[in-house]
């Protein structure tokens, strides 16, 4: 039975994804702050790890108590305040890059010890970044510096795992009809804007499975998924 790790697994894409697995009969390891929605998700193969993705010895702890990992996919994140530079407070930017790339950067270091040391050899690691990791929109800076950074952690991950079998790729996400792009469109709305296109969740999920279920010889190094009639790319 194939593994994977999902993090961000109480809501929204990493929900939903989670499902998706499980229905297509993967053994799933349900990561995130709160239990309860975990619990909710019962399934045989659903495996929940409640814990903060910023916590070291927790996402140490987690990843060495599921066992053999497949795929890693690193989900968790946040959007941060929505106005300019000057007007976000240190502990606001703190916050987002805590969870946006430290948080990454522990899930993934984790995953890469697992896959390198299991028998056979091996896995991957999708990044869930954004089309802010290509052009911004306005008033996100936390969160698009933090996706910029997430760019980063692939590639350099899809370099170094050539040697020990660890392939790893990143998709971008238009307007996913989540939580997010809601309160992101009630900011719009009380702006005077007309809402932006967006798309079901569910089609993420169907990316990410694809991804995910390559054989090892074979790498999605980016994919972008999008609202069909978003304006233009800048508007991630």
């Amino acid at each position: 039975m194939k593994s994977i790790i999902i993090t961000g697994a109480s809501s929204g894409i990493g929900r939903v994804t989670a499902e998706h697995f499980l229905q297509e009969g993967w053994r799933v390891g349900l990561i995130a702050r709160r239990a309860e929605p975990l619990k909710e998700m019962a399934h045989a193969n659903a495996v929940p790890l409640p814990c903060d993705v910023t916590d070291e010895a927790a996402i140490d702890a987690a990843f060495d108590a599921f066992g053999r990992l497949d795929v890693l996919f690193n989900n968790a994140g946040m959007f941060g305040p929505q106005t300019t530079i000057d007007q976000v407070a240190l502990t606001d930017w703190q916050q987002v890059v805590d969870v946006n790339l430290t948080g990454m950067f522990l899930c993934a270091r984790a995953a890469f010890r697992v896959m390198r040391s299991q028998n056979p050899q091996g896995g991957r690691i999708i990044n869930n970044g954004s089309i802010s990791a290509h052009t911004p929109r306005e008033g996100s800076v936390c969160y698009t510096t933090t996706k910029h950074g997430v760019s980063g952690l692939t590639k350099t991950l899809s370099l170094d795992g050539r040697p020990f079998d660890i392939a790893c790729g990143q998709i971008d996400i238009g307007n996913a009809r989540t939580d997010l792009v809601k309160n992101l469109e009630k900011t719009r709305a009380a702006q005077g804007l007309e809402p932006l296109p967006s798309m079901a969740v569910e089609d993420v999920a169907r990316a990410v499975f694809h991804m995910a279920s390559l054989p090892p010889e074979a790498n999605v190094q980016n994919m972008m998924i999008m609202a069909t009639k978003m304006p233009h790319i800048g508007r991630g």
